[in-house]
C-alpha cells in the first residue's frame, strides 16, 4: 500500500469540520505515520513472499529449501593444465601464478622445467564458468618468475560452474516434494545426481542392463555433454547414499549437433543477428533437454523469428534437412553451426 493510500485513510477519518489541506496540523501529523506503516507493509509483504518456496529469493529460499533437506550447489572453480618453458632446470613453485587477461590460475604443485619445459596442473581463483578460458588464453605471469619465460594452455580449462540460481533450487525443490526419493527409487538417483555442483539435469534409467542395474545419464550445468571430472564426482556421491547391491553406472549424454542453414530477412539497423540467432536457439537447446525427444523445427524457427534483429526467413534447414532431429535417450542436443546467408 502507497503513502498516499494510506494517508488518504488516516484522514478520512478526522472530521471534515478540520482543515487537512497540505501544510495542516493534521496532515503534517498524519504524513510522517503513513510513511511508517508504508514501509511496514512493504516488510509484511516482503516476509509473506519469502514463507513460499515459488516466491522466495536468495537466502530466504535457502532457508526454505532446507526445510527439505536440500542445500544451492555452490560455485566451482575451473582447472585443466598449462605448458610452462623456460630454463633447463627452473621451477615453477606451488602457488606461483599464470594469467589470462586480468583471471589468475594457481599452480597446484612445484615442478622442475625438464628439458627446458613442463606441464603443469592449475585451478582458476575465481569461482563460475568465468574461468573456464578457451585454449591459449594463459599466455603471461603476473609477476616475473626466475628461468620462466612462457606459458600456454592447449586446451581449454574445464569444471568452472556458477552458483545455483534461484530458478534451478527452486525446480529442485518442487522435484523433491512431487516425487519423492525413497529407498533408492529412480528419483532418488535422479536427486543424488543433481545435488553434484556443476550438474544441469539427470536421466535414470532403472533396470537398464538387468536386475539391480542403473543407469544415470547426465548433463552439465550448461545443458552440455558432461566432462570426465564432473561424470566421476557424480559417480563417487551417488556410490556414498545408493543402496547396498545397486550396480551404477554414470555417463554423460553424446551431444547430437544442430547444424542450422537459413536466409535471413534482417529489420532496418540490425546489427548483430548470428549472435542473436545462436543465443536464441542456444538458450532453445537447454529448455528441452531432458525433456523432449526431438527438436522440432518448427519451433527453430519461431526462435529464430522471434530475435529482435530478424524480419522474416527462409529455407531453413537443420542438419541438412527440414524433418525433426530425434534425440535418444542418452543424447543431448547441442548447437553446431549457423550459417546465415546474405539477406534478401
Amino acid at each position: 500500500m502507497t503513502v498516499k493510500e494510506i494517508l488518504q485513510r488516516l484522514l478520512a477519518r478526522i472530521s471534515d469540520g478540520f482543515d487537512k489541506t497540505v501544510g495542516s496540523f493534521f496532515y503534517d501529523t498524519q504524513k510522517p505515520l503513513a510513511i511508517e506503516l508504508s514501509r511496514i507493509y512493504k516488510k509484511i509483504n516482503t516476509i509473506l513472499k519469502n514463507a513460499f518456496a515459488r516466491t522466495a529469493t536468495g537466502k530466504w529460499l535457502d532457508y526454505k529449501v532446507a526445510e527439505q533437506g536440500l542445500t544451492r550447489r555452490e560455485a566451482t572453480f575451473s582447472s585443466g593444465t598449462v605448458i610452462i618453458t623456460g630454463d633447463v632446470g627452473a621451477q615453477i613453485q606451488q602457488g606461483d601464478k599464470v594469467m589470462a587477461d586480468r583471471l589468475t590460475f594457481t599452480v597446484t604443485r612445484t615442478q622442475t622445467l625438464t628439458n627446458g619445459q613442463a606441464e603443469v596442473s592449475v585451478v582458476c581463483d575465481t569461482p563460475g564458468l568465468v574461468g573456464n578460458v578457451p585454449v591459449g588464453a594463459i599466455n603471461t605471469f603476473p609477476v616475473t618468475l626466475s628461468g620462466l619465460i612462457s606459458v600456454t594452455n592447449p586446451a581449454a580449462m574445464t569444471g568452472g560452474y556458477d552458483e545455483e540460481s534461484d530458478d534451478s533450487l527452486r525446480q529442485r525443490y518442487f522435484e523433491k516434494v512431487s516425487a519423492p526419493a525413497t529407498s533408492g527409487n529412480k528419483h532418488h538417483y535422479r536427486l543424488w545426481a543433481k545435488e553434484v555442483p556443476g550438474v544441469g539435469d539427470a536421466r535414470v534409467v532403472p533396470l537398464w542392463n538387468g536386475p539391480g542395474t542403473v543407469k544415470v545419464i547426465i548433463v552439465n550445468a550448461l545443458k552440455l555433454a558432461a566432462e570426465p571430472g564432473l561424470v566421476s564426482t557424480v559417480a563417487a556421491h551417488i556410490e556414498d547414499n545408493r543402496p547396498i547391491g545397486a550396480e551404477v553406472t554414470v555417463i554423460s549424454a553424446a551431444p547430437v549437433f544442430i547444424n542450422i542453414s537459413i536466409v535471413i530477412n534482417k529489420r532496418p539497423g540490425a546489427v548483430d543477428v548470428q549472435n542473436e540467432v545462436e543465443t536464441a536457439i542456444t538458450a532453445f537447446l537447454r529448455e528441452i533437454a531432458f525433456v523432449n525427444e526431438y527438436v522440432s523445427i518448427a519451433h527453430v524457427g519461431g526462435r529464430i523469428l522471434a530475435c529482435a534483429g530478424v524480419r522474416d526467413f527462409r529455407e531453413l534447414t537443420v542438419n541438412g534437412g527440414t524433418m525433426n532431429i530425434p534425440v535418444g535417450q542418452n543424447q543431448v542436443a547441442v548447437l553446431g553451426s549457423v550459417n546465415i546467408s546474405e539477406t534478401y
